[in-house]
């Protein structure tokens, strides 16, 4: 058995045991963050710890396999020379600011998601220009740079007769070494095959124990390599029979007439009473704007005085919930009202996110200019594609002029000046005779916090609080300059939020921290009164539908809320491996190898519960997911324009 006395295993040794010492700290300061949350006992910390070290050992084993097979295989001549030896130390001192930089990395990571690196993190790295621009312009970059520059020098320099040492050490013989890259081989395959992205990691049913007992690099890869899930694989199913049948009832309205030659296909012809009503419609989705943020809910800060005015006079949703934890995840259940099925959100599978029966192509079918006018650039998160594929014309920042925006950060420009946009194109679809509809999405209210001086009593860059008393500026300047226009007084104005500021917390689903505003407002058409039932923003399509009286086909998932025979309500909200249904009180998780359980009293005490399939709340659960991914493999949501020709009508 070759021991630590030959050379290369030495030096390898010494780099991977700082690699371990910076996992270590790593998880014992995040830990320490958020102790009284983890709800550690001596028990579990045992487990933490241990399944941890599992993790880092697996992510070592994979990090280091190109340089162990270099090592091991390093032909003597080379070995030897003077040049390769100070090369050797400055891969080491390379290697250890890498960590360095990672275990920073994961703590402001960790400090505004509540997670170790995930989707998020992969499609941050796929995004870099905005990620970088926020970076720089949140944290003091450059002397942190250089900060971890100085430690790895420094830990360096400390280990540098270690070092020396071991290089100059005897080298393993030839033929241990070709035994030693077979058996790294076999332990990559077995370390490959036992240890998963989706593992038990942890002890209980703590996310935050989960996330701790994990490994920040080692989730990031495999959140690269795993971003899709397929449902069937990797989730608890039912008959496709019986798939049918629950999705048909759950989405069933009076007269609907299902037209679909697939079981599962929910496509049927809506037909919404009464005389059309054909108001212009302005969408607003708002950047991370939390319920918990808003004055009407309960916040006593004053950051919210236009909204909560605004709600006096308003349709308003009082359990009103996210559908995920992204801003594609809210445009995706907004924009197609689909359930947040496994992985990726369907705006960012790239290649298969046009061609579908949306929001926008129902309107623009009727005759509507529908416009996506956003903040930033469109193809952050794959939005010009997405948008641009259903049946949306696009305006961003790349197609407005600097002179035209009084500010911009990072993520784009401020909030009054995409309002000032959208201001701009209404006027213009009005004086052509044209309806519109005008789906926004904001970006004020994100990390760097930073917005125009003078606009509000926060200083730009405070902070979050500041971002939200700002965006609710933005938007009282924006129903005052809309209330001066001719198209006012027939518009329908929705104010809703993409997902909330911060979605983690002790379980996997915490349904408190998915609740955000939805407020419906036009004073002529729509009455103030508050809808307190469970609703969830894949239900915004229908209903916008309903309140227009239009009649369509359907391949919407959601439903109109407001009608008087709806259902029970119900939210779907899930994460990009966990897929919830919530009924008001109870909720069921589905999660990979075919988990099932249910929360009873979700948003008390939270009790959980292992259940089977032949669980009625399960059985709602599985049918949303199974179907909606079953809706997407077989196009059954695509837009078919032909269809429309019975339900269309010229609004001009």
């Amino acid at each position: 058995m070759p021991r630590l006395q030959y050379a290369q295993l030495r030096y390898l040794s010494i780099i991977l045991l700082v690699w371990l010492a910076v996992f270590f700290l790593t998880r014992s300061v995040l830990l320490i963050s958020h102790l009284s949350d983890a709800g550690i006992t001596p028990a579990n910390l045992l487990g933490l710890y241990g399944v941890g070290l599992v993790y880092d050992l697996s992510f070592l084993l994979y990090a280091a396999a190109p340089m162990t097979f270099y090592l091991l295989l390093c032909p003597a001549w080379l070995w030897q020379r003077r040049w390769h030896q100070r090369l050797l130390l400055g891969v080491a001192a390379v290697s250890i600011f890498v960590m360095l930089f990672t275990a920073v990395a994961e703590w402001l990571f960790w400090d505004e998601f509540g997670v170790r690196f995930n989707f998020i993190a992969v499609d941050y790295l796929v995004y870099s220009k905005e990620v970088v621009d926020n970076i720089l312009e949140s944290y003091p970059i450059y002397p942190l740079l250089a900060l971890l520059a100085a430690l790895a020098i420094g830990l360096t320099f400390a280990l540098r007769r270690v070092l020396r040492a071991a290089l100059q050490a005897p080298r393993l013989p030839f033929k241990r070494a070709v035994v030693g890259v077979g058996m790294l081989a076999v332990l990559l395959a077995l370390c490959l095959s036992l240890v998963g992205q989706d593992a038990p990691r942890g002890l209980g049913g703590n996310t935050y124990q989960r996330e701790l007992a994990s490994n920040g690099p080692y989730q990031f890869f495999a959140a690269f390599r795993n971003n899709e899930l397929d449902y069937r694989q990797f989730y608890a199913t039912l008959p496709d029979q019986a798939v049918a049948s629950l999705l048909r009832e759950e989405v069933a309205e009076p007269n609907a007439r299902f037209s679909g030659r697939d079981p599962q296909d929910i496509r049927r012809v809506i037909d919404n009473p009464g005389k059309p009503k054909p108001l212009n419609v302005v969408l607003v989705t708002i950047e991370s704007l939390s319920a918990k943020y808003l004055g009407s809910f309960g916040d006593t800060r004053a950051l919210t005085p236009n909204l909560d005015e605004l709600r006096k006079h308003s349709l308003v949703f009082t359990h009103f919930y996210a559908t995920g934890t992204r801003t594609d995840r809210g445009l995706e259940a907004i924009t197609l009202s689909m359930p947040p099925t496994p992985g990726r959100s369907i705006v960012k599978r790239i290649g298969r996110e046009a061609g579908y029966a949306s929001l926008g192509q129902q309107l623009g079918a009727k005759g509507y200019d529908s416009v996506f006018i956003y903040g930033g650039r469109g193809y952050f998160d794959n939005m010009n594609a997405f948008f641009g594929g259903n049946g949306y014309r696009i305006v961003d920042q790349s197609s407005v002029a600097d002179a035209d925006m009084s500010f911009q950060n990072a993520w784009g420009m401020a909030d009054e000046d995409l309002y000032r946009q959208a201001l701009k194109v209404a006027d213009a679809d009005n004086a052509d005779g044209k309806r519109f509809f005008l789906q926004l999405m904001t970006t004020s209210n994100h990390r760097p916090y930073t917005y125009p001086d003078g606009r509000i009593d926060i200083k730009s860059g405070d902070g979050r609080e500041g971002a939200v008393k700002y965006t609710d500026y933005a938007i009282g300047q924006f129903l005052a300059e809309a209330r001066k226009k001719p198209w006012f007084d027939d518009t329908l104005f929705v104010f809703v939020a993409d997902h909330t500021a911060g979605s983690a917390g002790r379980e996997d689903l915490p349904v408190a921290n998915y609740h955000i505003p939805l407020f419906i407002y036009s004073p002529k058409h729509v009455k103030p009164v508050e809808y307190a039932d469970v609703a969830s923003q894949i239900d915004v399509a229908p209903t916008l539908m309903g309140l227009l009286n239009l009649d369509y086909v359907s391949t919407f998932f959601g439903r109109n809320v407001l009608r008087e025979d709806h259902a029970p309500g119900r939210a779907l909200l899930g994460n990009y491996q966990y897929l919830g249904l919530f009924d008001g009180h109870d909720l069921a998780i589905l999660s990979p190898r075919q988990g099932m359980r249910r929360h009873e009293d979700a948003l008390g005490r939270s009790r959980e519960a292992r259940v089977g399939n032949d669980d009625p709340l399960m059985r709602r659960d599985i049918a949303y997911y199974q179907g909606a991914s079953h809706a997407f493999g077989k196009r059954l949501i695509a837009w078919h324009p032909d269809e429309q020709t019975d339900q269309r009508m010229s609004l001009r």
